[in-house]
Protein backbone atom coordinates (compact mmCIF):
# COMPACT_ATOMS: atom_id res chain seq x y z
CA UNK A 1 0.00 0.00 0.00
CA UNK A 2 2.84 2.37 0.89
CA UNK A 3 4.46 1.69 -2.51
CA UNK A 4 1.18 2.42 -4.34
CA UNK A 5 0.66 5.64 -2.33
CA UNK A 6 4.19 6.78 -3.12
CA UNK A 7 3.67 6.02 -6.83
CA UNK A 8 0.40 7.98 -6.87
CA UNK A 9 2.15 10.87 -5.12
CA UNK A 10 4.89 10.90 -7.78
CA UNK A 11 2.32 10.80 -10.61
CA UNK A 12 0.40 13.70 -9.05
CA UNK A 13 3.62 15.68 -8.63
CA UNK A 14 4.40 15.18 -12.34
CA UNK A 15 0.85 16.29 -13.22
CA UNK A 16 1.32 19.48 -11.22
CA UNK A 17 4.58 20.27 -13.01
CA UNK A 18 3.02 19.70 -16.44
CA UNK A 19 -0.12 21.70 -15.65
CA UNK A 20 1.96 24.60 -14.38
CA UNK A 21 2.99 25.30 -18.01
CA UNK A 22 0.20 27.66 -19.03
CA UNK A 23 -0.16 29.88 -22.06
CA UNK A 24 0.45 33.49 -21.12
CA UNK A 25 2.93 35.82 -19.46
CA UNK A 26 6.15 34.46 -18.01
CA UNK A 27 6.52 35.06 -14.26
CA UNK A 28 6.85 38.86 -14.00
CA UNK A 29 6.72 38.84 -17.80
CA UNK A 30 5.31 42.40 -17.80
CA UNK A 31 8.04 43.71 -15.44
CA UNK A 32 5.51 45.17 -13.00
CA UNK A 33 7.65 43.92 -10.11
CA UNK A 34 10.85 45.96 -10.16
CA UNK A 35 14.15 46.48 -8.39
CA UNK A 36 14.56 47.96 -4.92
CA UNK A 37 15.78 51.60 -4.90
CA UNK A 38 19.14 50.35 -3.54
CA UNK A 39 19.56 48.19 -6.68
CA UNK A 40 19.24 51.11 -9.07
CA UNK A 41 21.35 54.08 -10.07
CA UNK A 42 18.89 56.52 -11.59
CA UNK A 43 16.98 54.33 -14.07
CA UNK A 44 19.86 51.86 -14.51
CA UNK A 45 19.54 48.47 -12.79
CA UNK A 46 22.86 47.68 -11.10
CA UNK A 47 22.22 44.22 -9.61
CA UNK A 48 22.05 41.12 -11.89
CA UNK A 49 18.98 39.68 -10.09
CA UNK A 50 17.27 42.92 -9.08
CA UNK A 51 14.23 42.40 -11.35
CA UNK A 52 12.22 39.50 -9.83
CA UNK A 53 12.26 36.28 -11.92
CA UNK A 54 14.81 37.77 -14.35
CA UNK A 55 18.59 37.82 -14.58
CA UNK A 56 20.23 40.73 -16.41
CA UNK A 57 23.59 41.84 -17.78
CA UNK A 58 24.81 44.91 -19.68
CA UNK A 59 23.05 48.28 -19.55
CA UNK A 60 19.44 47.57 -18.49
CA UNK A 61 17.10 50.38 -17.43
CA UNK A 62 13.82 50.09 -15.52
CA UNK A 63 11.39 52.46 -17.20
CA UNK A 64 8.14 53.90 -15.85
CA UNK A 65 5.38 54.78 -18.32
CA UNK A 66 5.38 58.48 -19.15
CA UNK A 67 9.07 58.88 -18.36
CA UNK A 68 10.80 61.46 -20.58
CA UNK A 69 14.02 61.13 -22.51
CA UNK A 70 14.82 64.55 -23.89
CA UNK A 71 11.77 65.49 -25.96
CA UNK A 72 10.61 61.89 -26.23
CA UNK A 73 7.89 60.46 -23.98
CA UNK A 74 8.40 56.77 -23.23
CA UNK A 75 5.10 54.87 -23.41
CA UNK A 76 4.52 51.43 -21.88
CA UNK A 77 1.79 49.36 -23.61
CA UNK A 78 0.67 47.27 -20.64
CA UNK A 79 0.86 48.20 -16.97
CA UNK A 80 3.20 50.88 -15.69
CA UNK A 81 6.72 49.49 -16.25
CA UNK A 82 9.03 48.09 -18.93
CA UNK A 83 12.77 47.55 -19.37
CA UNK A 84 15.11 49.17 -21.84
CA UNK A 85 18.02 47.17 -23.24
CA UNK A 86 21.03 49.43 -23.79
CA UNK A 87 24.54 48.48 -24.91
CA UNK A 88 25.00 44.69 -24.99
CA UNK A 89 22.08 44.28 -22.58
CA UNK A 90 20.53 40.90 -21.92
CA UNK A 91 17.56 39.68 -19.89
CA UNK A 92 16.96 35.97 -19.31
CA UNK A 93 14.65 33.64 -17.42
CA UNK A 94 14.72 29.90 -16.73
CA UNK A 95 11.50 27.99 -17.47
CA UNK A 96 10.15 24.47 -16.95
CA UNK A 97 8.74 23.07 -20.20
CA UNK A 98 7.95 19.68 -21.73
CA UNK A 99 10.88 18.20 -23.63
CA UNK A 100 10.15 17.77 -27.35
CA UNK A 101 7.19 20.15 -27.40
CA UNK A 102 6.98 23.23 -29.64
CA UNK A 103 6.59 26.68 -28.12
CA UNK A 104 6.08 30.21 -29.33
CA UNK A 105 7.51 33.21 -27.51
CA UNK A 106 5.66 36.52 -27.91
CA UNK A 107 7.09 39.82 -26.70
CA UNK A 108 6.35 43.51 -27.21
CA UNK A 109 9.10 45.94 -28.23
CA UNK A 110 9.50 49.59 -29.16
CA UNK A 111 12.50 51.42 -30.56
CA UNK A 112 13.86 54.51 -28.79
CA UNK A 113 16.97 56.42 -29.82
CA UNK A 114 19.38 54.01 -31.52
CA UNK A 115 19.65 54.13 -35.31
CA UNK A 116 19.62 50.40 -36.06
CA UNK A 117 17.86 48.62 -33.26
CA UNK A 118 17.60 44.83 -33.30
CA UNK A 119 17.06 42.05 -30.82
CA UNK A 120 18.51 38.56 -30.57
CA UNK A 121 16.10 36.05 -29.00
CA UNK A 122 17.44 32.63 -28.05
CA UNK A 123 16.73 29.48 -26.08
CA UNK A 124 19.30 27.23 -24.44
CA UNK A 125 20.25 24.44 -24.13
CA UNK A 126 19.28 23.93 -27.79
CA UNK A 127 22.92 23.61 -28.78
CA UNK A 128 22.60 21.42 -31.87
CA UNK A 129 19.76 23.47 -33.33
CA UNK A 130 21.46 26.77 -32.48
CA UNK A 131 17.99 28.20 -31.79
CA UNK A 132 17.93 31.97 -32.03
CA UNK A 133 16.07 34.67 -33.93
CA UNK A 134 17.30 38.13 -34.96
CA UNK A 135 14.58 40.78 -35.02
CA UNK A 136 15.22 44.11 -36.78
CA UNK A 137 12.75 46.61 -35.31
CA UNK A 138 13.29 49.62 -37.58
CA UNK A 139 9.92 49.13 -39.34
CA UNK A 140 7.03 49.89 -37.03
CA UNK A 141 3.62 48.53 -38.00
CA UNK A 142 1.48 49.99 -35.21
CA UNK A 143 0.53 53.62 -34.73
CA UNK A 144 1.74 53.91 -31.12
CA UNK A 145 5.32 52.77 -31.77
CA UNK A 146 4.97 49.34 -30.10
CA UNK A 147 4.81 46.01 -31.90
CA UNK A 148 4.53 42.44 -30.67
CA UNK A 149 6.77 39.76 -32.21
CA UNK A 150 6.59 35.95 -32.20
CA UNK A 151 9.36 33.38 -32.38
CA UNK A 152 9.12 29.58 -32.06
CA UNK A 153 11.35 26.72 -30.92
CA UNK A 154 11.31 23.08 -29.90
CA UNK A 155 12.39 22.35 -26.34
CA UNK A 156 15.43 20.06 -26.18
CA UNK A 157 15.35 19.80 -22.40
CA UNK A 158 12.72 20.13 -19.64
CA UNK A 159 14.54 23.17 -18.26
CA UNK A 160 15.32 25.99 -20.70
CA UNK A 161 16.72 29.49 -20.52
CA UNK A 162 14.97 32.17 -22.60
CA UNK A 163 17.12 35.21 -23.45
CA UNK A 164 16.43 38.57 -25.12
CA UNK A 165 19.64 40.38 -26.06
CA UNK A 166 20.42 43.76 -27.62
CA UNK A 167 23.74 43.16 -29.42
CA UNK A 168 24.09 46.85 -30.38
CA UNK A 169 26.66 49.29 -29.04
CA UNK A 170 25.77 53.00 -29.20
CA UNK A 171 27.52 56.20 -28.20
CA UNK A 172 24.78 56.66 -25.63
CA UNK A 173 25.06 53.40 -23.65
CA UNK A 174 21.41 53.58 -22.56
CA UNK A 175 20.06 53.77 -26.13
CA UNK A 176 18.16 50.68 -27.19
CA UNK A 177 14.72 49.09 -27.48
CA UNK A 178 12.06 48.93 -24.78
CA UNK A 179 10.76 45.45 -23.89
CA UNK A 180 7.44 44.63 -22.25
CA UNK A 181 5.04 41.69 -21.93
CA UNK A 182 6.95 38.45 -22.58
CA UNK A 183 4.72 35.37 -22.95
CA UNK A 184 4.98 31.68 -23.86
CA UNK A 185 2.45 29.47 -25.66
CA UNK A 186 2.48 25.74 -26.44
CA UNK A 187 2.11 25.00 -30.15
CA UNK A 188 0.39 21.86 -31.39
CA UNK A 189 1.51 20.98 -34.95
CA UNK A 190 -1.70 20.65 -37.01
CA UNK A 191 -2.44 17.75 -39.37
CA UNK A 192 -4.07 17.60 -42.77
CA UNK A 193 -7.70 16.45 -42.75
CA UNK A 194 -10.05 14.99 -45.40
CA UNK A 195 -11.66 18.44 -45.53
CA UNK A 196 -8.38 20.27 -46.23
CA UNK A 197 -5.04 19.16 -47.68
CA UNK A 198 -3.39 22.23 -46.12
CA UNK A 199 -2.28 22.29 -42.50
CA UNK A 200 -3.68 25.09 -40.32
CA UNK A 201 -5.55 26.61 -43.26
CA UNK A 202 -7.73 28.67 -40.93
CA UNK A 203 -4.70 29.97 -38.97
CA UNK A 204 -6.30 29.09 -35.63
CA UNK A 205 -3.04 27.57 -34.36
CA UNK A 206 -0.45 30.29 -33.77
CA UNK A 207 1.40 32.48 -31.27
CA UNK A 208 0.02 34.02 -28.10
CA UNK A 209 -1.75 37.35 -28.63
CA UNK A 210 -1.77 39.72 -25.66
CA UNK A 211 -5.44 40.33 -24.74
CA UNK A 212 -4.86 43.99 -23.82
CA UNK A 213 -3.07 45.01 -27.04
CA UNK A 214 -4.75 45.97 -30.29
CA UNK A 215 -1.96 45.58 -32.85
CA UNK A 216 -1.69 41.83 -33.39
CA UNK A 217 1.58 39.87 -33.51
CA UNK A 218 4.28 40.07 -36.19
CA UNK A 219 5.57 36.69 -37.40
CA UNK A 220 9.09 37.09 -38.79
CA UNK A 221 10.42 35.69 -42.09
CA UNK A 222 11.43 32.01 -42.09
CA UNK A 223 15.09 32.95 -42.50
CA UNK A 224 14.98 34.15 -38.89
CA UNK A 225 13.71 30.97 -37.23
CA UNK A 226 13.73 27.21 -37.75
CA UNK A 227 10.22 26.59 -36.47
CA UNK A 228 7.36 28.78 -37.61
CA UNK A 229 5.21 30.36 -34.88
CA UNK A 230 2.41 29.77 -37.42
CA UNK A 231 2.46 25.94 -37.62
CA UNK A 232 2.27 24.52 -41.14
CA UNK A 233 3.22 27.80 -42.80
CA UNK A 234 6.47 29.44 -43.96
CA UNK A 235 6.88 33.21 -44.00
CA UNK A 236 8.66 33.16 -47.33
CA UNK A 237 9.70 36.80 -47.65
CA UNK A 238 11.90 39.60 -46.37
CA UNK A 239 9.23 41.14 -44.14
CA UNK A 240 6.86 39.85 -41.49
CA UNK A 241 3.18 39.00 -41.70
CA UNK A 242 0.75 40.01 -38.96
CA UNK A 243 -1.26 37.53 -36.91
CA UNK A 244 -4.59 39.07 -35.86
CA UNK A 245 -7.50 38.08 -33.62
CA UNK A 246 -11.26 38.58 -33.78
CA UNK A 247 -11.27 40.48 -30.46
CA UNK A 248 -9.48 43.46 -32.02
CA UNK A 249 -9.92 43.04 -35.79
CA UNK A 250 -12.45 41.91 -38.36
CA UNK A 251 -11.66 38.23 -39.00
CA UNK A 252 -13.60 36.43 -41.79
CA UNK A 253 -13.74 32.99 -40.14
CA UNK A 254 -12.96 31.69 -36.65
CA UNK A 255 -10.84 33.69 -34.20
CA UNK A 256 -7.55 34.19 -36.08
CA UNK A 257 -6.35 35.36 -39.51
CA UNK A 258 -3.30 36.80 -41.29
CA UNK A 259 -2.85 40.40 -42.45
CA UNK A 260 -0.35 40.75 -45.32
CA UNK A 261 1.25 44.01 -44.23
CA UNK A 262 4.24 44.51 -46.53
CA UNK A 263 3.19 44.02 -50.16
CA UNK A 264 5.18 41.43 -52.13
CA UNK A 265 7.76 41.41 -49.32
CA UNK A 266 5.22 39.75 -47.03
CA UNK A 267 4.58 36.26 -48.47
CA UNK A 268 3.03 33.18 -46.90
CA UNK A 269 3.67 29.66 -48.24
CA UNK A 270 3.08 25.95 -47.65
CA UNK A 271 4.29 22.93 -49.61
CA UNK A 272 1.70 20.17 -49.97
CA UNK A 273 1.74 16.64 -51.41
CA UNK A 274 -0.24 16.36 -54.67
CA UNK A 275 -0.82 13.71 -57.35
CA UNK A 276 0.54 14.57 -60.81
CA UNK A 277 -2.30 15.11 -63.28
CA UNK A 278 -5.03 15.35 -60.65
CA UNK A 279 -7.25 18.46 -60.53
CA UNK A 280 -7.36 20.58 -57.38
CA UNK A 281 -9.14 23.69 -56.17
CA UNK A 282 -7.53 26.23 -53.88
CA UNK A 283 -10.07 28.50 -52.19
CA UNK A 284 -9.45 31.35 -49.74
CA UNK A 285 -11.02 34.46 -48.22
CA UNK A 286 -9.72 38.00 -48.75
CA UNK A 287 -10.92 40.97 -46.70
CA UNK A 288 -9.89 43.88 -44.51
CA UNK A 289 -9.28 43.99 -40.77
CA UNK A 290 -11.55 46.95 -39.89
CA UNK A 291 -8.42 48.95 -39.04
CA UNK A 292 -8.64 51.98 -41.38
CA UNK A 293 -6.81 50.12 -44.16
CA UNK A 294 -8.59 51.52 -47.23
CA UNK A 295 -8.27 51.29 -51.00
CA UNK A 296 -7.75 48.75 -53.76
CA UNK A 297 -6.15 45.56 -52.53
CA UNK A 298 -5.02 42.50 -54.47
CA UNK A 299 -3.92 39.15 -53.05
CA UNK A 300 -1.98 37.00 -55.51
CA UNK A 301 -2.32 33.27 -54.94
CA UNK A 302 0.01 30.67 -56.45
CA UNK A 303 -0.29 26.89 -56.78
CA UNK A 304 2.93 25.81 -58.48
CA UNK A 305 2.99 27.71 -61.80
CA UNK A 306 -0.72 28.56 -61.62
CA UNK A 307 -1.85 31.91 -60.25
CA UNK A 308 -4.91 34.07 -59.63
CA UNK A 309 -5.27 37.69 -58.51
CA UNK A 310 -8.08 38.28 -56.01
CA UNK A 311 -8.99 41.95 -55.88
CA UNK A 312 -10.80 43.54 -52.96
CA UNK A 313 -11.99 47.12 -52.59
CA UNK A 314 -11.60 48.01 -48.93
CA UNK A 315 -13.45 50.73 -47.05
CA UNK A 316 -11.39 49.92 -43.97
CA UNK A 317 -14.46 48.86 -41.98
CA UNK A 318 -14.42 45.08 -42.31
CA UNK A 319 -15.77 42.77 -45.01
CA UNK A 320 -14.49 39.92 -47.15
CA UNK A 321 -14.97 37.90 -50.34
CA UNK A 322 -14.14 34.36 -51.47
CA UNK A 323 -11.69 33.52 -54.27
CA UNK A 324 -10.83 30.29 -56.12
CA UNK A 325 -7.88 28.93 -58.09
CA UNK A 326 -8.42 25.67 -60.01
CA UNK A 327 -5.33 23.83 -61.29
CA UNK A 328 -3.85 20.49 -62.33
CA UNK A 329 -0.89 19.27 -60.31
CA UNK A 330 2.34 19.07 -62.31
CA UNK A 331 4.43 17.77 -59.43
CA UNK A 332 4.18 15.46 -56.42
CA UNK A 333 4.80 18.51 -54.22
CA UNK A 334 3.04 21.82 -54.94
CA UNK A 335 3.97 25.13 -53.37
CA UNK A 336 0.95 27.18 -52.29
CA UNK A 337 1.83 30.85 -51.80
CA UNK A 338 0.10 34.18 -51.11
CA UNK A 339 1.22 37.79 -51.11
CA UNK A 340 -0.26 41.26 -51.41
CA UNK A 341 0.42 43.03 -54.72
CA UNK A 342 0.54 46.53 -53.24
CA UNK A 343 1.86 48.36 -50.20
CA UNK A 344 -1.00 49.96 -48.26
CA UNK A 345 -0.96 52.50 -45.42
CA UNK A 346 -3.67 53.23 -42.89
CA UNK A 347 -5.89 56.24 -43.58
CA UNK A 348 -5.47 57.57 -40.00
CA UNK A 349 -2.29 59.54 -40.92
CA UNK A 350 -0.18 57.30 -38.67
CA UNK A 351 1.99 56.09 -41.56
CA UNK A 352 1.45 52.51 -40.38
CA UNK A 353 1.68 49.69 -42.91
CA UNK A 354 -1.39 47.50 -43.36
CA UNK A 355 -2.85 45.19 -45.98
CA UNK A 356 -5.44 42.61 -46.97
CA UNK A 357 -6.56 39.89 -44.59
CA UNK A 358 -6.17 36.23 -45.63
CA UNK A 359 -8.23 33.50 -43.99
CA UNK A 360 -9.95 30.11 -44.40
CA UNK A 361 -7.53 28.69 -46.98
CA UNK A 362 -8.58 25.28 -48.33
CA UNK A 363 -7.05 22.88 -50.85
CA UNK A 364 -9.15 19.99 -52.13
CA UNK A 365 -9.00 17.49 -54.97
CA UNK A 366 -11.69 18.21 -57.55
CA UNK A 367 -13.90 15.30 -56.51
CA UNK A 368 -14.36 16.94 -53.10
CA UNK A 369 -15.55 20.32 -54.38
CA UNK A 370 -18.64 20.30 -52.19
CA UNK A 371 -16.39 21.18 -49.21
CA UNK A 372 -15.09 24.46 -50.78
Amino acid sequence: MQTISLLLLLICATCRIASSIKDGLLPNGNFEYGPKPSEMKGTKVVSPKAIPNWEISGVVEYIKSGQKQGDMLLIVPEGAFAVRLGNDALIKQTMKVIKGMFYSLTFSAARTCAQEERLNVSVSPNYEKNDYGLFPIQTMYSSNGWDSYAWAFQADEPLIEISIHNPGVEEDAACGPLIDSVALKTLYPPKRTPANLLKNGNFEEGPYIFPNTSWGVLIPPHIEDDHSPLPGWIIESLKAVKYIDSEHFSVPEGKRAIELVAGKESALAQVVKTTIGRSYVLSFTVGDANNACEGSMVVEAFAGKNTVKASYQSKGKGGFKRAILAFKAESSRTRIMFYSTFYTMKSDNSGSLCGPVLDDVKLLSVRKLHHV
